[in-house]
């Protein structure tokens, strides 16, 4: 099953008269939707009690949860500090996911700092095998670990270093993040042509099987020299991407991943309008067989 849902709450969500994230998924599953990423990228602050109760909520509303982990983790440095709040934030990230219920956690990988791309990029993969080891052994084995592509330049996060990445241990999922790609690549990812060679790369380098299951964010992302400066709307005209592509392309494949829209304030309602677009493309394609 393709799902679709928001990272956190809409605008219209506080709007509409509702208060806590506990009731997020009544509200997004009454719009069709069913996925929510809970955003713990400031910090895992979400208590246990409150945790369960999301998980409850979303159980009863047919709502598959994912979470976030903080931004702070920097997974290109060995500093021996910095790999010890890495695996702090990840296991606090699986404590607060298990409570609720959320199977991923999706992780954002680093800057360069001082390194070169080759330094930051075995860094890394050392850091990776270490964060999956203190997973495990902390009984966290059913949270799965996505890995993001970023948007700026000077990190770690193009399409090909998260698929060599997450190519080392089939635990790991990709997070492809298409706004981030587009941001980075200078709106290199604005044809279904470009979609289709991005998901052959992807099905190349770690196979079908978790190919077609990847975990994605869809955002539509204004850009500069140096990548992404700010997430946008789909009023956006500009600077893209258009999500027809991605469902064209998802379609035809037989891909089943899960779409969170990451858009400025109106990511369940772009959510909605994101699973609209792969309907029609889904019902496309069973007309083309």
């Amino acid at each position: 099953m393709v799902r679709f849902g928001p990272a956190g709450n809409d605008s219209a969500f506080a709007e509409a008269g509702w208060k806590a994230t506990v009731d997020a998924p009544a509200w997004i599953a009454a719009m069709g939707l069913n996925a929510y990423e809970y955003q713990c990228g400031r910090g895992v602050r979400v208590g246990r009690e409150t945790a369960e109760k999301i998980g409850i909520a979303a159980r009863g509303n047919g709502i598959q949860l994912s979470l976030h982990a903080p931004y702070f983790i920097n997974l290109s440095s060995r500093l021996p500090e910095r790999i010890e709040g890495n695996q702090k934030y990840v296991l606090d990230s699986c404590a607060a996911a298990r409570a609720m219920g959320a199977d991923r956690i999706v992780v954002h990988t680093g800057g360069l700092g001082k390194l070169s791309r080759d330094e930051a990029m075995e860094n890394t993969r050392q850091n990776v095998r270490e964060l999956l080891e203190a997973k495990e052994n902390a009984g966290y084995a059913d949270v799965r670990l996505c890995l993001e592509t970023m948007g700026k330049i000077n990190v770690i996060g193009t399409a090909e270093e998260i698929f060599s990445l997450v190519a080392m241990d089939d635990r790991l999922l990709p997070c492809i993040d298409f706004g981030h790609l587009n941001a980075r690549t200078h709106g290199g990812l604005m044809t279904r042509e470009d979609i289709a060679k991005l998901f052959d790369d992807m099905e190349n380098t770690i196979g079908m099987e978790r190919a077609r299951i990847f975990h994605s964010h869809f955002s539509k992302i204004e850009y500069g020299k140096g990548g992404e400066v700010r997430h946008l709307t789909f009023a956006d005209t500009v600077y893209g991407p258009e999500f027809d592509g991605v469902a064209l392309e998802t379609a035809a494949r037989g891909y089943e991943p899960r779409f969170i829209c990451e858009s400025a304030g109106t990511q369940a309602r772009d959510a909605v309008k994101m699973k609209e677009i792969y309907q029609k493309a889904s019902q496309a394609e069973k007309c083309r067989e």
